[in-house]
């Protein structure tokens, strides 16, 4: 049972492509000033959501396993975390970058968050990895998340973990 769980997540986990953006954001909207004045006054707040997203997915299914050896060759339950690993991942990626995008809209979280898309951008591939079995990439998303905690905080926008639940992971 478990196992045919955690494929259906597997495959519906690359749908996760969709972003928290409003209208604003999208490239079919003609832009109106209610709509960017909208965008910044809820900058911080959407920034705050996805980053806490990204961090909660990240340990609760991506750090937390590696650190107990769950992720180590024999051990009980490796394949399942593997998979949700991948699937944390790609939510964290796209979490991250929904992120990133939230803080344009606040000019000192913007400027705190600027110096982190190129290390968001390498994650990229990365889910991918998680799920073959390469768990050499754990550190790498730790650390992205813990850089994007920091940027927040010193913008007045303090992140806390927040684990997703299996409906956002797979929507």
């Amino acid at each position: 049972m478990a196992l045919v769980l955690c494929c259906a997540l597997f495959a519906t986990g690359t749908a996760c492509g969709g972003d928290d953006d409003d209208a604003a954001g999208s490239s079919t909207a003609t832009p109106t000033a209610s709509a960017s004045a909208s965008a910044q006054k809820f900058a911080k707040t959407r920034f705050v959501a996805n980053a806490g997203l990204a961090a909660g997915a990240t340990y609760q299914w991506i750090v937390k396993p590696w650190r107990a050896g769950t992720f180590k060759s024999g051990a009980d339950g490796r394949r399942v975390a593997l998979v949700k690993a991948g699937l944390a991942g790609t939510f964290a990626y796209n979490r991250l970058k929904a992120a990133a995008r939230n803080a344009e809209g606040d000019p000192l979280l913007a400027k705190a968050v600027a110096p982190l898309t190129a290390g968001i951008d390498a994650l990229k591939d990365l889910p991918a990895k998680l799920r073959k079995g390469d768990t050499s990439v754990v550190g790498s998303f730790e650390d992205v998340v813990e850089q994007m905690k920091d940027a927040g905080k010193s913008a007045g926008a303090e992140v806390t973990d927040q684990v997703p639940s299996t409906s956002q992971l797979t929507g």
